[in-house]
């Protein structure tokens, strides 16, 4: 058990406060680890802000469907002891996805490990026999495609004459020479190896479709992953990924995150929205001077109030309780591949606190460095919406300037959230002709098959395996969420959420801030008529690129 709450125990996570209600988008990502689709399908799910890109295979045989990628392209980038610095992932809970990533390469190595003791016993030992039979199956599948296709004419007649040849040899070859008989036995053993390779493939599908329905449906099994858990001192790579998971959950609790320009704030969106209170900071009464503040303490007082959204006069619904942090904000480019937290924030659990927040908070307004927000972040839909209102304050010479900024990060893409389809075929009855039957199909089909048996005996030296089959390379920088994250604005009642919460948060802010700004002597009267402009403009709030300037 670490410090922030975290268990690191074989079995299911519970999730704690603040991560309710993010069970959906968690699970949908989560889901992709138990998938036996194409690849290539999950370039369909890149969004504005990142694209994903597949290394071609050099063998086809080798190459890796989504599940296979997308874990072992997660567990390497999130888990890696080299990795990069991470974007947080609002909304979900990185972990959760992650473990079911290793939960999931934990079920296929054990299928792995049965295959390769097929591929000995009936491969090795005939190997002349298994190379004919797999240039057999690479020419079909470089022929067909990795989907599965007819492989045309060609195809056929290739098939046509490889059975022949089988045949020819099966009958005419003589029975006194031992040469003769095992050139008959090396070309049926790789077909029983196949028969008992289909039996262990077909096994792990359905536990791993199992899996992948159970969690999009809600429930499903928790992933175990049994290797984090260190059982003696000696275990120093239990261990080591015990910390690296820690890591991961501190740095998915940093209040750090970076602007890198048009795409927005990385993990947040882009900014749709931003309304501007700046009028100049003059006394009261003439003959005094304004009692002297600081931009903290308009924050702070703007903090306190953001805390009570949840309250109304009226017993109707309305806000759940929402997140208010303090946010440091970096600027990086707009084509920047990697990020970085300075300082000691990684010891410090990739926070910025105390002094130091209030610094930046009043000191850094201006020319280079980093800057603050006050943020109040929704998270709708069971973790599908995600709705960050900004705030900062600054003063320069004599002007107080507010300003508000809304961020909206949509569900992710509907690839996740497709379950697996049954795999049946529909034909004639065989008496009532004009009524149909689905009859069951398998789930692994005999090309497939051959893929996991050449593939298993790799899998214990993945670069390899990646050098020969290709690999799923992940968008820099990398997080989990925004990566395949749509736009809320093609789902009516998420873009109302967002366009509503605009105008109260707005409004809390102003008084929040009028009310330090009375008690300190200051004239709110051009204030006051700024913010009632502002109340009204707000109220047919539309979504904007505000981060594209026309210059």
């Amino acid at each position: 058990m670490t410090a922030d709450g975290f268990d690191f125990s074989p079995g299911a996570q519970i999730p704690l406060s603040g991560a309710a209600g993010q069970t959906a988008a968690t699970q949908a990502l989560a889901s992709a680890a138990y998938r036996d689709s194409e690849v290539n399908k999950l370039l369909d799910a890149n969004s504005e802000w990142t694209v994903s890109e597949v290394k071609a295979p050099r063998f086809s045989l080798f190459e890796p469907n989504l599940g296979e990628a997308f874990s072992r392209a997660v567990q390497v980038r999130m888990l890696g002891g080299a990795r990069g610095q991470l974007i947080q992932s609002f909304g979900i809970e990185p972990q959760t996805v992650v473990e079911h990533c290793l939960a999931a390469n934990g079920i296929r190595k054990t299928r792995d490990t049965k295959l390769t003791i097929v591929m000995v016993v009936f491969g090795l030992l005939f190997l002349p026999g298994v190379l004919m039979w797999l240039t057999a199956f690479q020419i079909r599948r470089t022929l067909a495609g990795s989907q599965h296709k007819r492989a045309g004419v060609l195809g056929v007649i290739l098939a046509i004459i490889a059975a022949g040849l089988v045949a020819f040899g099966m009958v005419k070859a003589p029975l006194h020479n031992i040469w003769w008989i095992y050139a008959r036995v090396m070309l049926v053993a790789p077909v029983i190896g196949w028969f008992i390779a289909k039996q262990i493939s077909e096994r792990t599908a359905k536990d791993l479709r199992e899996r992948w329905s159970a969690l999009l449906s809600g429930g499903g099994l928790g992933a175990k992953v049994p290797e984090a858990v260190p059982r003696n001192p000696g275990e120093t790579a239990a261990e080591q990924l015990r910390k690296n998971l820690e890591k991961l959950t501190a740095e998915q609790h940093s209040n750090i995150v970076f602007y890198a320009g048009p795409k927005g704030i990385l993990g947040m969106g882009t900014r749709w929205g931003s309304w501007q209170l700046a009028e100049d900071l003059i006394p009261i009464d003439p003959g005094k001077e304004i009692n002297p503040f600081r931009s903290w303490d308009v924050i702070k007082a703007i903090h306190d109030q953001l805390k009570l959204l949840e309250r109304g006069p009226l017993h109707t619904g309305g806000f759940p309780t929402p997140s208010v942090r303090h946010w440091v904000v970096s600027a990086i480019g707009e084509g920047a591949k990697s990020v970085a937290r300075g300082g000691s924030t990684e010891e410090e659990g990739f926070q910025v606190k105390g002094v130091e927040l209030q610094r930046i908070c009043n000191d850094q307004q201006f020319d280079s460095g980093d800057r603050h927000y006050l943020g109040v972040q929704f998270v709708l839909w069971d973790g599908q919406l995600v709705i960050t209102m900004l705030i900062t304050v600054t003063v320069l010479h004599k002007t107080l300037r507010i300003e508000v900024t809304g961020h909206a990060l949509g569900p992710v893409h509907p690839l996740f959230t497709t379950k697996p389809s049954p795999k049946t075929k529909t034909v004639n009855k065989t008496v009532r002709f004009w009524e149909t039957k689905s009859i069951p199909q398998p789930l692994v089909e005999p090309q497939e098959v051959v893929r996991l048996a050449v593939r298993a005996p790799f899998t214990w030296y993945p670069p390899l395996l990646d050098y020969l089959g290709g690999k799923l390379s992940l968008p820099e920088p990398f997080g989990l969420r925004h990566a395949w994250a749509d736009k809320p604005w093609r789902h009516r009642f998420m873009a109302d959420d967002a366009l509503r919460a605009a105008t109260p948060v707005l409004r809390v802010v102003h008084d929040a801030a009028l009310r330090v700004l009375n008690d300190n002597g200051v004239d709110t009267d051009r204030f006051d008529k700024r913010s009632l402009a502002l109340s009204g403009a707000v109220q047919d709030a539309s979504p904007r690129k505000a981060d594209l300037y026309d210059a």
